[in-house]
């Protein structure tokens, strides 16, 4: 079992998340996770729709916090709304730029076509996961 910890700046999203999960052993945070500092390092960084939904002058930001996060051999995995749709949120991001983001600290290990995705990501959604070097 991993310890699980949630991030959202949301005081409101973090208080529904203490109600739905109740005895579910996750710690909740409320912070921004550009600033955050974990006790210790996380293994793992699991991505859903977080990247996207960001405005892209952040990307970069989000890129290095990542990395900065992640130790070497810590895996950044999840599900990336690969398309050029400009317009969002969600806002779709090209494989090669993906690339260009995450390349100077990660590779990739995995990357698979999502079969059942929700409506707005359908036929647009990759798996991958990236390990930091």
């Amino acid at each position: 079992a991993w310890p699980v910890t949630a991030l959202d700046f949301s005081p409101t999203a973090i208080a529904r998340a203490r109600e739905v999960l109740a005895d579910v052993a996750v710690d909740l945070v409320c912070d921004d996770f550009f600033k955050w500092q974990p006790p210790k390092p996380p293994a793992l960084i699991y991505e859903r729709a977080f990247l996207c939904a960001l405005p892209r002058k952040l990307w970069e930001d989000w890129s290095h916090r990542v990395a900065e996060l992640l130790p070497t051999g810590g895996l950044l995995a999840g599900f990336f709304f690969i398309c050029d749709q400009a317009k969002g949120p969600p806002f779709g991001i090209l494989q090669e730029q993906l690339e260009a983001l995450l390349a100077p600290h990660f590779e990739c290990i995995e990357d698979k076509a999502v079969a059942d995705s929700i409506p707005v990501f359908a036929g647009r959604e990759r798996w991958q996961i990236w390990q930091r070097r």
